[in-house]
């Protein structure tokens, strides 16, 4: 992806199918179980809006960017903005987040997420750790 630092990527493997992972990334219920309680409203159709709305670090947020790639069950890709950034809401501020889910060996599918048009290492670093714990609880939930 492009930016000005690194892209930010996280990875975890899952026993589940790609087709179950594809499901818990795009249904909003699943969504606010693994997500830190996100909330998420869209059509998923390529070039709609979507909206994440929630608390962080104790502060309401509504985010939104749009969708760029719905393609089941192996890429889904979208712009997201945060007024919490404190930048202007123009789209060289937008990340790209994209979610890969790959087949894995044994029965795991991988799943990687790729943050892109970070502004700085610190920026891709803090969103890596928040990253992997979306994927962490993605697993738990998968795998309970």
């Amino acid at each position: 992806m492009t930016g000005k630092a690194r892209d930010a990527v996280a990875s975890v493997k899952i026993a589940a199918s790609r087709e179950a992972i594809w499901s818990a990334l795009t249904t909003p219920e699943e969504i606010k179980k693994y997500f830190l309680g996100t909330q998420v409203k869209t059509t998923w159709e390529v070039g709609s809006p979507i909206y994440f709305s929630g608390e962080w670090h104790g502060k309401p947020y509504e985010d939104h960017g749009v969708v760029l790639v719905f393609e089941p069950p192996e890429i889904l890709r979208v712009s997201h903005y945060s007024p919490l950034s404190g930048k202007p809401d123009v789209p060289e501020n937008y990340h790209t987040v994209e979610y890969r889910i790959n087949d894995g060996d044994n029965n795991t599918s991988s799943v990687t997420i790729t943050q892109g048009n970070n502004t700085s290492e610190e920026e891709a670093a803090e969103s890596e750790k928040t990253w992997r714990l979306v994927l962490d609880s993605l697993k738990e939930l998968l795998e309970a």
